[in-house]
């Protein structure tokens, strides 16, 4: 479903003023801290230039990162670190509200060992939020180099665990990950990690799952040995390699973290060709990105 929104907002500053993103966040007092991090972190000319759209967190929602993340003052968060979640919320292009649609989008943020940009996932089907974790308050807010849509969360740079949380397709998945972790072996935690990072996760979407469990006999994930359901997530994940679709070749047998091999067929579209012979079609490769 789309935003229902379908006129811009004029800049609430001065509506007769046709001012830049950067501009606007200078002389609004509500995004003091936004103006404070762009200028600390070297992106405020960038934002005054170009064509962006901006998911602007004001004040109390950067206030709520800093206490949540174990930092006292703005001014303790590294350098690089602010720089990439800053980036995290700028998109290319002029994004109004009734262009965005569920799916996802590339942010300028990027990905510590290839340099490739973030995803985001927008999620419309009430409202408009952003990975799951941040709303659209006041959207299409106009200015000279794009749009900015007003957010009450600042939206952390991602990792896999955290992307899977963010689309619902992927809600088995992430039921999977918790039912398949003990003391012994935390599944979120490694993959929201560094050790064995970065990771390729072959994600299965729910309807996967349940071709899955209804292939094996199963009624639920709950009935499911977690020794059998570890054995199929590790199947799908790929450990220290941040394989994108674009590196895929025919023919690859990648190991992967359960220590067997897959095979990669592009013959149809990327495919991956499992011990049993049967072919997958890959539709979404999900990355361990950095955290914050």
């Amino acid at each position: 479903m789309r935003v229902t929104t379908t006129t811009t907002t004029p800049n609430p500053i001065d509506p007769g003023t046709d001012v830049s993103i950067a501009e606007f966040v200078a002389n609004n007092d509500d995004y003091s801290s936004l103006e404070a991090a762009l200028e600390a972190a070297g992106l405020t000319e960038t934002l005054s230039a170009g064509e962006f759209t901006v998911f602007a967190p004001n004040n109390a929602a950067f206030e709520a990162f800093l206490n949540a993340q174990g930092f006292a003052a703005l001014g303790d968060v590294p350098v690089d670190v602010l720089t990439n979640i800053l980036l995290n919320h700028v998109v290319n292009g002029t994004n109004e509200s009734t262009d965005l649609i569920t799916g996802y989008v590339s942010s300028l943020a990027t990905e510590a060992t290839s340099g490739a940009n973030l995803s985001l996932f927008i999620n419309t089907a009430s409202g408009v939020n952003v990975n799951g974790v941040s709303n659209v308050t006041t959207a299409d807010i106009a200015a000279s180099n794009g749009v900015i849509h007003a957010v009450d969360a600042v939206i952390g740079v991602a990792n896999v665990t955290t992307q899977a949380l963010a689309n619902p397709d992927f809600s088995i998945l992430v039921d999977a990950l918790i039912a398949a972790s003990d003391t012994d072996l935390d599944y979120v935690a490694l993959l929201s990690g560094s050790t064995s990072a970065p990771f390729t996760v072959f994600a299965p979407t729910n309807e996967a799952f349940v071709d899955l469990l209804n292939a094996l006999g199963f009624a639920s994930l709950d009935d499911v040995p977690q020794s059998a359901l570890r054995t199929i997530l590790n199947y799908h994940v790929l450990a220290s390699a941040n394989v994108r679709s674009g590196d895929l070749e025919d023919g690859q047998t990648p190991t992967t973290f359960e220590g067997s091999t897959i095979e990669i067929s592009l013959d149809a579209g990327a495919q991956v060709i499992d011990a049993t012979e049967y072919h997958q079609t890959l539709l979404l490769l999900m990355y361990k990105q950095e955290t914050e």
